[in-house]
């Protein structure tokens, strides 16, 4: 699009299905590696990719021809492919959660997805994903937040 200026800055959160913990250690280097290349390769400016064994956290920038459900249904489909390689029963949560963050905010939440292993120390995802929901003022009933 011609004269089309956009920065949209989306943190994406979402877990495997049912909170299993099938994101080894040892495979989530690669596989935040492999998100970030599907990003790369549908224009997605990825700033940041983290998370831990049963969620992940993305922070990356939507371009204006890409609708969100489209970039989410992107990156969840082919790293779920991929990761059938290491764990055949896996797979991702249905839903996700997407909040917009203000360029003043982007270093914080590369911060926060950096460190998702000492804060996890002290809350679990489930913790977690509800104090998102309510720092972005999400309307939520909480009998269907995890399905």
């Amino acid at each position: 699009m011609a004269h089309t200026y956009t920065r949209n800055y989306i943190h994406l959160v979402f877990s495997t299905k049912e909170r299993v913990q099938s994101i080894k250690k040892d495979i989530q280097p690669r596989l935040w590696g492999y998100m970030a290349g599907i990003c790369r390769n549908h224009d997605l400016v990825c700033r940041e990719v983290g998370g831990l064994d049963d969620h992940v956290h993305l922070l990356f920038h939507l371009p204006a021809r890409l609708a969100l459900s489209k970039a989410v249904y992107l990156v969840k489909a082919f790293s779920s492919k991929w990761m059938k390689e290491f764990a055949s029963d896996f797979d991702w949560q249905e839903g996700y959660g997407a909040f917009s963050v203000g360029a003043s905010s982007v270093d914080a939440v590369i911060k926060y997805i950096r460190n998702q292993g000492s804060y996890h120390k002290k809350i679990s995802f489930q913790q977690e994903y509800i104090m998102l929901l309510k720092k972005y003022r999400v309307e939520f009933d909480p009998r269907y937040v995890f399905g």
